[in-house]
C-alpha cells in the first residue's frame, strides 16, 4: 500500500510520500514514490505514485526515457505547453501501460492499475495540481478541493480537513502532512518510513526544499510524540458523560 499527499497553497506546493511496497508480510520493500523533472526558469514536474509497482516504474521510466533521448521526446512532459497537457500525456502513458500489464483481460485491469499526482508549474502560467486515475482521465486541484491523496487515504484525511488553510506557512504545512502520515502509519502497516518530501515556491520554476524523513527523524519523533500528548489532554478536558 502507499500513501501519497499533493498540496496547492498560496505559497506554492507541496508533496509528500512514503516509500513502503507490500506483496504480502513477508516482501516489503522500499521503493522512490516521488519523481521530478525539470528544467530551471521553465518549468518543474513533480509526480507521485501509487498502486501496481511494475505499472507505475513503467510509466515513470518512460516519462523520464522521452525527456532525454531527443528521438523520443515527443511526447515529452518537457515539451508540453501547459500543465494540463503535462497531465494529458501522464495519463494516456499511464492508461497504455495498465493495459499492457493486464494483457487482453478486462477484469485484470483493477490488479494492476496505478494513479498518479501530477503537480508543477510552466513559466507564465500558475501552478496546477491533479490527480490522474488509471483510466487516464484525471481531476484538478481547487479551492474546494485544494489536496490530493492516493493509496491509504482514510486515516490521515480527517487532521488534513481540520486544518488545512491555503494561506498556511510552508512550515505549518510541513508539520500538518507528518501529522497526517503519522495517524497513517499507526494504523496501517503497509504504509512505512522514509517519508520523501518536496516543496516548491511559485514562481521560483525550480525546485525547492527536498528532504527525505527517516524513522529516527528528530523533529518527526517530537511532532509524532508531542501530537500523541495533546490528544490525550484535549480528551481529558472534554467534558465527561453522564449516565
Amino acid at each position: 500500500m502507499t500513501y501519497c499527499v499533493g498540496m496547492r497553497l498560496d505559497r506554492g506546493l507541496i508533496f509528500m510520500s512514503d516509500s513502503r511496497t507490500n506483496a504480502g508480510i513477508d516482501n516489503v520493500s522500499v521503493f522512490r514514490k516521488m519523481f521530478t523533472w525539470s528544467t530551471p526558469g521553465e518549468r518543474v514536474i513533480t509526480i507521485m505514485t501509487a498502486g501496481n509497482l511494475a505499472t507505475t516504474q513503467a510509466v515513470v521510466s518512460l516519462l523520464d526515457e522521452r525527456s532525454k533521448v531527443p528521438a523520443d521526446r515527443k511526447p515529452s512532459i518537457l515539451e508540453a505547453p501547459t500543465m494540463f497537457q503535462v497531465a494529458t500525456l501522464i495519463g494516456e502513458t499511464l492508461r497504455e501501460q495498465v493495459r499492457v500489464h493486464a494483457g487482453e483481460a478486462p477484469e485484470a485491469e483493477t490488479k494492476f492499475g496505478a494513479t498518479m499526482i501530477v503537480g508543477g508549474q510552466i513559466a507564465g502560467m500558475e501552478p496546477r495540481l491533479f490527480l490522474v486515475y488509471p483510466e487516464g482521465n484525471f481531476i484538478e486541484a481547487s479551492e474546494d478541493t485544494p489536496f490530493f491523496q492516493t493509496g491509504e487515504t482514510k486515516y490521515g484525511r480527517p487532521i488534513l480537513l481540520r486544518a488545512y488553510d491555503s494561506d498556511m506557512s510552508f512550515e505549518d504545512a510541513v508539520k500538518l502532512l507528518i501529522l497526517s502520515f503519522d495517524s497513517t502509519l499507526k494504523a496501517n502497516l503497509s504504509v512505512g518510513m522514509p517519508l520523501d518530501l518536496q516543496v516548491y515556491e511559485i514562481d521560483s520554476l525550480q525546485v525547492g526544499e527536498e528532504r527525505r524523513i527517516e524513522q529516527d527523524d528528530a523533529y518527526y519523533t517530537e511532532i509524532s510524540s508531542g501530537w500523541s500528548e495533546a490528544l490525550r489532554t484535549a480528551f481529558h478536558s472534554l467534558p465527561k458523560f453522564k449516565f
